[in-house]
């Protein structure tokens, strides 16, 4: 902070503190006018300030702190014009509660007096004003036009009497500077403190990670955009030496009370200061000693790398946009309208919470935000995972697997470097892990800038993704030809080359639609707020709620790299075919239909991973966006008229929850935020709002408990010698059990008891890290891949797991549902469904070669082979697919031909019971990162992003969560009485 602003914030605080207000109600009333102390100071900040895009970031905000911190602003000799007075922007009721009255106030902004630019004023006076143009005359805001709006304690009334300028902006100001060749909507927007403390610029980030103060096409356009022009709703009727009076609202200020307090104020608050469930101060030494990967020095607490902070992550329509350049933006370009309560006056989008005195937010943006979805591209097991992938695997295809992997965690990022390197006449080119760590304003030596490719792979599965997917009558020649395809046809052909159709787009290829259009669920959408903020349509088109948005990305289809050659392309991933292939199959794609049509029970993958109906199948019901409205809003001058502006409530409007089961990773985003660069508060809900990762999370648990899994105990008896049981699991979801990568994994844990509750024998335990152990704590074969110092595997041709059983007759075997794979060996030449395992077992998704097992529970109504190639030709894959998406090694198994449970017999010799049995119970447990998933990233990677990931899983406490013991439960039997 300059001298300057330091002697004028002394006078201006000079009894800052209540008791230090002069006598009267007007606690931002100061003795001395606050006004420029050295207006030399003022006069050579005064172009500057006018040129936010000619600056970085934090260049130009240090120059608007001394310019504004000065009160330059406060200066009528420069051509500056102030309102007539302090004004509200909406009513202050009163209401009767405990004996006392409380104030109430509901304006856009706290009360405000705006000061306005020579420029700004000339234009208003001209174009707003009693000799204003017809409207579509009516020309832009000229460059450098600048409004400050000071903002005060409510009630307005309570300081009418006060000279504007003896008032102290307690609440800070809302800035708007016009700069239309740096932006489409060509305004620099923000918010300024002038207390001590209550602002620093954006750049570095500060603790929080929260949105930031300033920049281009901030989230203040939720408001603004509903603008009849130029995306403000200003008129000279308000300014000083101008005809007319301002608008007045109820103003119910007849008592003595605290002033009351502003949604704005709320939102600004520092996020992320309180975390959710905090992490141990250090290492959990029997979870790093039960991992057995010794090879890595244990990262010093605090030492490791962070994530550049999401404040950073903003990229905008550019000026003369949308173009392709604007194809892909960031989600901040969203959350102000698609964001909960971010007009502070509205609520919709939200419930309240049965378990709490705040809001459930419900909205697109909240729900997606905190998702394993929205926290792709700062996913610390995907980055440990592509260490291994460049650093181990495949060390000569470095830059071809980064592309691969980054097309669809960085999918943004990826997308938007192609189109913009091919713009520039250049050949596609590689996008690579070191993009992702660019910090923009920071100069990156001779290379190009790829901060913006920085933030858009970032921000994860992000909304442009997945709202400018075109597929069926989208997806034409022409489109695929269009600049902001660019490269997308290269992807196809090294991804999906023998395939044609819907399966040209699997592991994320598919097309996308033009940069002026985003597609989505609802008719007859609002188009004029997003055409002012972004020039963007939004249209109604169905394919948004087809599976196979879901299915382009979630069938991953790869290539297998050996020693620099492609042995062939398998299926990685198969979640989509596996719903395709079952009873929830809709039997429709907006290609056409498909052979088999629908099955016994057509659920879409939204209807589960996207409800929009409440536990009690309740439809939601909701306005799907928080914009000023025309009709229930505080009335402003020169808006939109109602029937551009006012929203219609919607039913059944989709959560954007897109959950799986991970709750470790959502509970490592609770406990490590500042190293994940992420914010823990919802940038507009702010403290009204339950805290969106506890929802996250409360929706897995959700998922897990309602519509994973059924789980039973039957035949309990005693023949002869032996106990007896037979368990079965019943897969509720669309898919198999567990799906998704290959290393999620499902197991069952079963107890002999006896009248106590004590454990008399066991199948299923497990240690600290989650590791299956037997009856004397000795992990399981295939518990762990590698020597415990890393320095070689074990016994790598055997391929060390347990397989699928019909019967279990001891604590060493486990039923395990899960996917193992190996990778080629030698003079491998073959990969696919029928090659024959011949190397180790890998987590490589580009070495996978053969299948060694997979006993993944079937989805119910799973069809046979010939009617699954028939859907697979039908959708443009091979015969393969059908064969790949079945169960392997399962020896026969008649659970695995009609699909939907699995049975299994437990045979115990009772002479290994020391005590009596009186009972029996199961349970089934989920891992989405089993032990030797994560000893395999910490014996295989190094560097930031495995030190990242061995910190985090070192010092995660799981204690008294649903994921303790590195296990999720997703069901449970009571105790069966043994006969």
């Amino acid at each position: 902070m300059n001298l300057i602003r330091t002697v004028a914030m002394a006078l201006a605080l000079s009894g800052l503190s209540t008791g230090g207000a002069l006598a009267g109600s007007c606690t931002a009333e100061r003795t001395q006018a606050l006004v420029p102390v050295d207006k030399d100071l003022c006069q050579t900040l005064e172009v500057d300030i006018r040129n936010p895009g000619g600056f970085p970031l934090d260049v130009y905000e240090n120059k608007l702190d001394s310019f504004l911190g000065n009160y330059c602003h406060r200066n009528a000799d420069t051509g500056w014009v102030r309102d007539k007075s302090i004004r509200d922007t909406g009513p202050f009721t009163a209401v009767l509660g405990d004996g006392s009255w409380q104030g109430s106030y509901h304006g856009t902004h706290a009360p405000v007096v705006i000061w306005y630019s020579p420029e700004m004023a000339e234009w208003l006076v001209a174009n707003r004003g009693a000799d204003a143009p017809a409207s579509d005359a009516i020309p832009p805001v000229p460059k450098g036009g600048v409004m400050v709006k000071e903002m005060f304690p409510a009630p307005a009334g309570d300081c009418a009497k006060v000279d504007p300028l003896h008032l102290f902006p307690t609440s800070g100001a809302a800035i708007m500077v016009r700069d239309p060749a740096a932006s489409f909507d060509g305004w620099f927007w923000g918010w300024y403190g002038f207390a001590p403390d209550s602002w620093v610029p954006d750049w570095p980030a500060g603790p929080g990670n929260s949105i930031p103060n300033m920049g281009f096409a901030q989230y203040c356009m939720n408001c603004h955009a509903s603008a009849e022009n130029n995306l403000t709703f200003a008129t000279p009727t308000n300014m000083e030496g101008q005809p007319g009076r301002p608008q007045v609202f109820l103003s119910q200020n007849f008592f003595a009370s605290q002033p009351a307090s502003v949604h704005h104020e709320d939102v600004r608050a520092p996020d992320g200061s309180l975390q959710l469930s905090k992490p141990h101060d250090t290492v959990d030494m029997a979870v790093i000693a039960d991992l057995r990967a010794y090879a890595q020095t244990l990262p010093p607490v605090g030492g490791v790398a962070t994530m550049p902070s999401q404040t950073y992550d903003n990229t905008w329509v550019g000026a003369g946009g949308p173009t392709a350049a604007d194809t892909f933006l960031t989600s901040s370009q969203c959350l102000g309208c698609h964001d909960a309560g971010s007009t502070g006056l509205q609520f919709d989008m939200t419930q309240p919470n049965p378990h709490g005195d705040d809001l459930a937010n419900l909205s697109p943006y909240a729900t997606w935000r905190t998702s394993p979805m929205g926290l792709a591209g700062r996913d610390p097991f995907f980055f440990a995972q592509l260490a291994s992938e460049v650093q181990t695997f495949h060390k000569d295809d470095g830059d071809l697997v980064q592309t691969v992997c980054l097309g669809c965690h960085g999918i943004a990022g990826e997308r938007q470097f192609n189109i913009d390197t091919v713009a520039k006449g250049d050949a596609c080119a590689p996008f690579t892990r070191s993009v992702l760590d660019t910090l923009p304003w920071v100069k990156s030596g001779d290379g190009p800038d790829v901060a913006k490719y920085a933030m858009l792979a970032r921000d994860g599965i992000t909304c442009t993704a997945c709202h400018r997917m075109a597929l069926g009558d989208r997806a034409t020649e022409a489109q695929a030809a269009a600049p902001e395809n660019a490269c997308v046809s290269e992807r196809q052909d090294l991804l999906n080359p023998d395939s044609r159709g819907f399966a040209r787009t699997f592991t994320g290829s598919f097309l996308v639609g033009p940069p002026d259009s985003l597609i989505g669920p609802f008719e007859a959408p609002q188009a004029e707020p997003m055409q002012h903020a972004m020039g963007i349509d939004p249209e109604h088109h169905e394919t948004i709620s087809s599976s196979e948005v879901c299915g382009s990305c979630h069938t991953v289809h790869l290539p297998v790299l050996h020693d620099g050659k492609t042995l062939g392309h398998v299926y990685e991933q198969t979640t989509y075919p596996e719903w395709a292939f079952s009873a929830y199959r809709t039997g429709t794609t907006p290609d056409g239909a498909l052979p088999m049509g629908p099955g016994a029970n057509p659920t879409s993958c939204q209807e589960c991973h996207m409800p929009s109906r409440d536990a009690n199948g309740v439809p939601y019901r909701s306005k799907m966006a928080s914009i000023e409205e025309y009709s229930n809003f505080p009335m402003a001058e020169h808006t939109l008229p109602p029937a551009e502006i006012d929203l219609p409530v919607r039913d059944g409007f989709a959560l954007h929850t897109l959950v799986g089961l991970n709750v470790f990773l959502i509970e490592m985003a609770q406990q490590f935020p500042e190293i994940l660069g992420i914010p823990i508060k919802d940038p507009m809900l702010g403290a009204k709002g339950t805290d969106p990762l506890l929802r996250t999370e409360q929706a897995m648990i959700d998922q897990a408990a309602l519509n994973t899994a059924d789980l039973a105990i039957s035949d309990v008896g005693i023949e002869g010698d032996k106990l007896t049981a037979t368990v079965t699991v019943t897969n509720k979801t669309g898919h198999k059990f567990p799906s998704g990568v290959g290393f999620r994994r499902a197991f069952l844990e079963f107890s002999v008891l006896d009248a106590g509750g004590k454990v008399l024998w066991q199948s299923g335990g497990t240690n600290a890290a989650g590791a299956l152990i037997d009856a004397n704590g000795k992990p399981l074969d295939g518990e762990y891949w590698w020597q415990d110092d890393c320095s070689a595997r074990i016994a790598p041709q055997a391929r060390l797991h347990q397989p699928h059983f019909a019967t279990i007759t001891s604590p060493s075997q486990a039923q395990i549902y899960q996917e193992l794979v190996s990778a080629p060996s030698g003079d491998t030449s073959v990969c696919g469904p029928g090659a024959p395992p011949t190397g180790a077992l890998t987590t490589s998704f580009l070495s996978i070669c053969a299948p060694v097992k997979d006993n993944r529970i079937l989805p119910d109504g799973f069809l046979p082979l010939a009617e699954r190639q028939a859907i697979a030709e039908a959708l443009g894959a091979g015969a393969e697919l059908a064969e790949e998406a079945g169960p392997h090694v399962v020896h026969d198994d008649p659970a695995y031909q009609q699909g939907g449970f699995d049975s299994l017999n437990y045979e115990i010799d009772r002479a290994t019971f020391n005590g009596e049995p009186a009972g029996v119970q199961a349970r089934l447990y989920y891992q989405a990162t089993p032990p030797f998933y994560l000893q395999d990233r910490l014996c295989t990677a190094s560097g930031p992003d495995a030190d990242r990931l061995y910190d985090m899983v070192g010092r995660l406490n799981l204690e008294d969560t649903p994921a303790a013991g590195w296990k999720l439960q997703i069901t449970r039997t009571a105790a069966m009485q043994v006969p």
